[in-house]
This record gives C-alpha cells, sequence and structure tokens, in this order.
C-alpha cells in the first residue's frame, strides 16, 4: 500500500516534533531542546503556580528545564511524551520547596468561604489555584509529600496511572492502590465527595 505524499509528510512532521526526537537530537544541537521548553514550560508553570504560588513558579519552571537539560542524555527515549519526566523534576522541586507549600495551603485553609461555592465547582474537570477551598487545603496539608504529588499530578496535570508512575518512578500497581487510598480519605473529609476531580485513569 502506498502512503500518499501529503499524509506521509505529515507523519514525518509529526515524528521529527515528537519529545523523545528533539530530545536526542539536542544531544548533538542544544539549541533543539528550546523546542521542548517551547511545548511544556506554560502548563508546568500553572502547575507550579498551584503548588507553590506565583512568587516561587518562575524560578522552580527554570530550574526544572535546566536540570532536564543536564540530563537529557538519561532520558528514556521510548517516551515519546516528556510530560511525565518534567513533571517528575518539578515535584521533586517542590518537595524541596515543602515549607512554602504547607505555609500556602494553611494560608488557604484560613480562606474565607463564599456562600454561593461548592466544594465540589472545578473548571475542566480539575480544581485550580483560584478553586482550591480552604477544606480542601487543609486536607492536603495532612498528606505526605508523596501522596500530595500523586493526587495533584492526577488532579493537576492530568497525567495517567501511568505517567504519574514514570513520573514518580514507582510501580503503577503502587500508584492505583496509594491513589485509591488519598482519594478515599477526601472523599471522607468531604461526606462522599472528591473536590479534586480525580477519576480512575489508566489501562485496567
Amino acid at each position: 500500500m502506498t502512503v500518499p505524499p501529503a499524509l506521509a509528510s505529515q507523519e514525518e512532521d509529526e515524528a521529527s516534533s515528537r519529545d523523545a526526537t528533539l530530545i536526542a537530537e539536542s544531544l548533538a544541537d542544544p539549541e533543539r531542546f528550546a523546542l521542548v521548553f517551547d511545548r511544556h514550560a506554560d502548563a508546568i508553570h500553572r502547575y507550579v503556580s498551584r503548588r507553590l504560588g506565583p512568587d516561587l513558579a518562575d524560578d522552580v519552571v527554570s530550574d526544572t528545564f535546566l536540570t532536564a537539560f543536564r540530563k537529557r542524555a538519561t532520558y528514556d527515549l521510548s517516551h515519546q511524551d516528556a510530560r511525565p519526566w518534567l513533571y517528575g523534576i518539578a515535584s521533586r522541586l517542590i518537595r524541596a520547596n515543602r515549607r512554602a507549600e504547607t505555609r500556602r495551603n494553611r494560608l488557604l485553609a484560613r480562606s474565607p468561604v463564599s456562600e454561593t461555592e461548592s466544594f465540589d465547582d472545578r473548571s475542566a474537570a480539575r480544581v485550580t489555584s483560584a478553586q482550591l477551598k480552604p477544606r480542601l487545603a487543609k486536607v492536603l496539608t495532612t498528606l505526605s509529600a508523596a501522596d500530595r504529588d500523586l493526587l495533584l499530578l492526577v488532579a493537576w496535570a492530568d497525567l495517567t496511572y501511568e505517567e504519574c508512575a514514570t513520573a514518580l518512578g514507582m510501580p503503577i500497581g503502587t500508584v492505583r492502590s496509594k491513589l485509591h487510598r488519598v482519594r478515599a480519605k477526601i472523599r471522607r473529609a468531604f461526606g462522599g465527595v472528591d473536590p479534586t476531580g480525580t477519576s480512575e485513569k489508566g489501562t485496567p
């Protein structure tokens, strides 16, 4: 079967723009890594801002991509999408700022609640920093750093279970069991409602 030239060209363009390809090419041509930054920096910045606030986000995102650039030779090129790798790096840097995150959540936990707001309000099925209600912020402070990373990578970064396993370097079975336990804890705190909007994602 002959592939039409236009389709073949499109497939070649898509292949050449995959993260794994860009990272591999950046080993010889470092400027190619800038395309990985351009593709994912905004999303990583939004995620870090939700966790630490905007004041620290710029530095953490900068360090995330600097670390990724320095370690790009160790990247597993079988993973076409670099998002889990980048979120994993960002998560480790966020842990280094755990005091700032804890302080931010405690401040949010003391914030007044609008009478018109409900705790299961969400945008695009995920909680944003503006929607992070005091009760949820209080629950987040009770989670371990590992559990908080896992929950928020699903709720805010929209990673699948498999992607979380890659990001956090743990077996997918551990991801499933830990997230099930964390979500159960949150539902109990909210009377059966999960305000993070997390769902069972990933392969069975």
